[in-house]
């Protein structure tokens, strides 16, 4: 007879090889031929809602590996939530205007192709962004993210556009919309202002100068500082590092509880704030005495010459001077400057801005009119030389702002621009009192936005662009009022809009708005900031499609605190007067092993794309999963490598249930939990422990250790002892034994449960897990819920399966040194013996027959410890181990050693309890 025939042998058509990358573009034409998002729908339309909105990426260019762990940890959120008893609709979005479009548009056809066609530009960024929302949809679709593409939203749809009016409209309504003339983030390549959130900083070198101010009234400082009468000129040492901004000079501030003192240095007397005197003394390398010293309150409204030009300034006080370095007193530019500003605003000083759209002086600035100001450094020191007000000069390295699309730096200038005011209508304070209202993930959110919001200036909300939401806003002509209809016309605005897309009102005759007031209001050009777009989806989308003002979520990366997460909350507490969303999980940035920032330069970039052709999306899902999104995510060619080591070991655990049971029919076969070997109800209530500690981490969005205990547990609990133990279970009792379909009906009961696991993360391996299975009623894995376990067991059971998987491991380790030494090659050629106390003796004794085949050797002997010997301790028992090769003789078929192996005539290489198996009644199992 060949035995083989009479073995179990498991079966099934799931390959070993995964091949993902051929075979998740089947399944997602299994997911589109089905209508996936639209068959969930309808099998969660009576749940609880759960709503996560997508904060659109920017349409323009291929989607990087920050976009892909983005859009992979929202759909780990949806997935799970429906599998919770949710219903999570999810609706993806994309940022359509702005500037990087113009700029990509403008490179293709040039600028003068549409120099006096501004709606046939706006018609060509709209086709290039269409181009782009497509493309990255494609690449979104294939990481396996569920979604509503069919109905995604686009900042530019019309409807989406009027809604942006209609939301800019609340926000007037409410005041806190102002229009003024103040410094603001200025990019000289796109002559545009910049938000906060455009705006990145990075060290620069600058020349940073010493400039004397002569005091106008040598007397009268002098009485400051009770000094008596002294021949040498006075002057108010001021230090800067954009000496750019001196033509703007407007005042010298000091601080009132700063100590300043009179230096005589070199036949000068020079003012400067005490803690710094000898640093900036010893840059001149000349002694000095200390005339006298006072207070800088003593000081303010005493006057100073212009360093170059003919007029006076005075000393007013500011709190932003600081001793930190410098002389402690400031040079005061209010067009040029936050701070300046502020202090220029409480002193009643000029706002003077001489500097262009363009980053040059204006041509009536006198000396310097026509110069760049990037090109102005060294001709404003030649004039200081020339003058005899330049102290000092030196190289200085600091931080600076620059453009994040041009990567260049920044200027600071006063423009008439339109303004969200932090504090209108107390918009700041109203801010500041929702964000405890908000759960933030990580908690370390919660301080990050709220610093950001205490110190952030005014929203500049007005963009110099054509490809952008116009502002329908008319102003009078001399007062800067705006219209008393403006209400009316921003509502007439929206629905030109809504019909025709900001390209009607563009073409519209705006006279037949206004009448005749045509000639007393001018137009205001200017578009809305994109991340005003961005800010009002909650209206725009949500609203709109009738999911509710408040998400419970929003998910980004940990930059939008500067950004959307931000954008979004002052525009909802603008209009609605609340937070837009419930929760923010704050996710970190992609970085190389190394913890380098990914860029060209370094060659450290790796695409999602090249990750999805080699590997599959589902390594890079997993890839996700494991990595602590909470802090910067390391990614490598290595690091990927081991991603696919562990999805290798998730897969043939899957494969390993899924060929066991591919002849089981649960409807007919399945074992009642009560009838069940103990070993087969221990591993089925330790899935349940693990599944509920799962289903907690998913609701706490702690993705890393669902990965992980999921990986420890296929690994240790399964691989590592039960389905180890089983397999002599599954291959070698009768087919349609107790003993092998309650093995069988535990795997059944396993793989279900591990698959549902698993669905979120790796959502293409659990759909084909999913279709593999027979009789499946769900067309998807992901039109299923967890399942209802109930799988309970005594403390008692719990405990002797407890002991036995930690003693099998100290069994383990034993065979492993007689299989090194040679002495034995498997553990089924080797007998144990176990030398136990009284108290595990008891315990072990009622399977001691069984023993066995949990431990995988061909025989377990149970003998009394003796007193006083050495031996070991396991869960406060007491024992010892002892490993022997079996002299026995090996069986054919189950490959035990056992003294019954030539005991039946008819099967001479059997042993008795093969015998029983193929032509008996079938041996019957208590245990495992």
């Amino acid at each position: 007879m060949n035995y083989k025939d009479t073995l179990n042998l498991p079966s099934t058509k799931f390959p070993m090889k995964a091949n993902l990358p051929q075979k998740e573009p089947e399944l997602l034409n299994h997911w589109n031929k089905i209508n996936l998002y639209g068959e969930i729908r309808n099998n969660t339309k009576n749940c609880k809602k759960f709503i996560l909105h997508d904060g659109p990426p920017y349409a323009n260019g291929d989607i990087h590996i920050g976009h892909a762990v983005n859009k992979i940890l929202k759909d780990f959120v949806v997935k799970s939530k429906t599998i919770s008893g949710y219903d999570v609709p999810f609706i993806p979005g994309w940022d359509c205007h702005g500037l990087p479009i113009e700029l990509k548009v403008e490179e293709k056809f040039g600028k003068s192709k549409f120099e006096n066609n501004n709606n046939g530009f706006r018609k060509a960024c709209r086709k290039y962004a269409s181009e782009q929302v497509e493309k990255q949809k494609k690449d979104f679709i294939r990481l396996g993210v569920t979604a509503d593409w069919q109905n995604s939203y686009l900042s530019m749809d019309k409807k989406f556009e009027a809604s942006i009016i209609r939301s800019f409209s609340k926000v007037i309504a409410n005041n806190h919309v102002y229009y003024g003339s103040k410094p603001v983030h200025w990019c000289i390549e796109s002559e545009s202002a910049l938000a906060e959130a455009e705006v990145e900083y990075n060290d620069i070198t600058s020349i940073a100068l010493d400039v004397m101010f002569k005091a106008y009234n040598n007397e009268g400082v002098l009485k400051k500082f009770r000094a008596s009468k002294n021949k040498g000129e006075i002057y108010f040492v001021i230090w800067t590092t954009t000496p750019w901004t001196l033509p703007a000079n407007q005042a010298i501030a000091v601080r009132d509880d700063i100590e300043y003192s009179l230096v005589e240095t070199d036949g000068k007397l020079l003012v400067l704030a005490k803690p710094l005197i000898e640093n900036v003394i010893n840059k001149t390398k000349k002694k000095f005495t200390i005339i006298g010293s006072c207070l800088g309150k003593n000081l303010v409204s005493l006057k100073a010459e212009h360093p170059f030009y003919k007029k006076q300034v005075p000393i007013i006080s500011a709190p932003h001077v600081t001793t930190d370095n410098g002389t402690g007193l400031v040079h005061i530019a209010p067009g040029h400057g936050q701070d300046d500003y502020v202090s220029g605003i409480k002193n009643n000083l000029d706002v003077f801005n001489p500097v262009d759209d363009k980053g040059k002086f204006v041509k009536s600035l006198e000396i310097f009119g026509g110069l760049s100001v990037r090109d102005s450094d060294q001709k404003i020191i030649d004039v200081l030389k020339e003058k005899k007000r330049l102290l000092t000069q030196e190289q200085y390295t600091h931080s600076y702002p620059h453009c994040w699309r041009f990567k260049t730096p920044l200027i600071f200038r006063a423009t008439p621009q339109w303004f969200i005011g932090m504090d209108n209508n107390k918009l700041r304070d109203k801010i500041i009192d929702s964000l405890p209202k908000t759960k933030w993930v990580p908690d370390w959110g919660f301080e990050r936005i709220k610093g950001m919001i205490e110190n952030r200036p005014d929203w500049c909300v007005s963009r110099q662009r054509f490809w952008g939401v116009p502002m329908p806003l008319f102003i009078h002509k001399k007062t800067d009022e705006l219209h008393p209809k403006t209400k009316e016309f921003l509502d007439d605005a929206a629905s030109i809009i809504e019909k025709d897309g900001i390209e009607g009102w563009f073409d519209y005759d705006k006279k037949k708005l206004l009448g005749s007031d045509i000639n007393l209001y001018k137009e205001v050009t200017d578009t809305l900031d994109v991340w005003f777009d961005s800010g009002v989806t909650h209206l725009c989308v949500m609203q709109e499609r009738g999911l509710g003002q408040v998400a419970d979520l929003y998910l980004e990366g940990s930059d939008q605190h500067r950004g959307w997460f931000q954008s979004s909350l002052i525009t909802a507490l603008a209009t609605i007067g609340k937070p837009p969303y419930k929760s923010v999980l704050t996710h970190g940035f992609v970085v190389d092993s190394e913890g380098q920032k990914m860029s060209k330069s370094l060659g450290n970039i790796i695409s999602p794309q090249e990750i999805i052709q080699d590997k599959g999306s589902d390594i890079l899902r997993l890839w996700v999963a494991t990595t602590d999104y909470s802090k910067e995510m390391n990614i490598s060619e290595d690091i990927i490598k081991q991603t696919t080591e562990s999805y290798r070991r998730l897969r043939n655990t899957a494969r390993f249930l899924l060929s066991n049971t591919d002849d089981f029919d649960l409807s007919t076969e399945q074992v009642n939990y009560e009838k069940m070997p103990l070993l087969d109800k221990w591993i089925l209530h330790r899935a349940q422990v693990m599944q509920e500690k799962i289903k907690n981490n998913y609701e706490l969005y702690k993705f890393h250790q669902i990965a992980q205990d999921i990986q420890n547990f296929c690994t240790v609990d399964l691989g590592g002892f039960y389905l180890d133990v089983i397999k002599d279970r599954l291959y070698t009792t009768q087919k349609n034994s107790l003993a092998r379909k309650s093995c069988q009906t535990t795997c059944y009961r396993l793989l279900n449960m591990l698959n549902i696991w698993i669905a979120p993360i790796l959502s293409f391996t659990a759909e084909e897990i999913h279709l593999q299975k027979k009789n499946i009623e769900c067309k998807s894995i992901f039109l299923e819920k967890w399942k209802d376990t109930g799988f309970q067991l005594t403390e008692d059971d719990i405990n002797t399966c407890n002991l036995l998987f930690e003693l099998r491991n100290d069994v383990l380790k034993e065979l492993e040194v007689l299989r090194k030494s040679g002495e034995i090659g498997s553990s089924l050629d080797a007998t144990l013996e176990i030398k136990a106390d009284t108290n595990l003796l008891a315990r072990l004794k009622s399977y001691s027959s069984e023993l066995k085949f949990i431990f995988i050797t061909s025989d377990c002997i149970l003998s009394d410890l003796p007193a006083n010997q050495n031996s070991k301790k396991i869960l406060d028992y007491n024992y010892l181990i002892t490993v022997n090769k079996s002299s026995n003789s090996k069986c054919e078929r189950c490959w035990h050693r056992n003294e019954s192996v030539g005991s039946s005539n008819k099967h001479p290489s059997l042993c008795s309890r093969c015998c029983d198996n193929i032509e008996g009644k079938g041996e019957i199992r208590q245990l495992g």
